[in-house]
């Protein structure tokens, strides 16, 4: 999922639940361009920090173990708790945090009406 500025929903991509989610992050930012990506420590991987015209700049902390340390600005990195709200907020719908919709695409119609919810508070 990607959030804005505020912590309202923007996109959202139902990955594959066998799969890591970094995998789905490439196509979540296909043509969506943001001014940055806050994430989780998990979701450190090059191809997120590699600045560019078809890239936004990471601002994710490393991994503990990677080798070289890469810094990070620990202030930045607290705004990655409006993504974290997004989703408490999505979990509110009783459908989604239960997931009581077996088909991807009936989810995935359940979420963006809980995010139009969100969208016009």
């Amino acid at each position: 999922m990607a959030c804005d500025s505020l912590g309202r929903p923007v996109r959202f991509l139902i990955a594959a639940g066998q799969s890591h989610d970094i995998l789905a992050v490439p196509a979540l930012l296909e043509r969506h361009r943001p001014a940055a990506v806050f994430a989780d420590r998990v979701y450190d991987a090059n191809s997120l920090r590699r600045p560019g015209p078809d890239r936004s700049r990471g601002r994710l902390p490393p991994t503990r173990s990677r080798k070289a340390p890469i810094a990070h600005d620990p202030l930045v990195y607290r705004l990655r708790n409006r993504v974290e709200r997004c989703f408490n907020k999505l979990k509110h719908f009783r459908c989604l945090a239960t997931r009581f919709d077996t088909l991807a695409h009936h989810y995935l119609a359940i979420v963006h009406i809980a995010a139009s919810m969100l969208w016009t508070r």
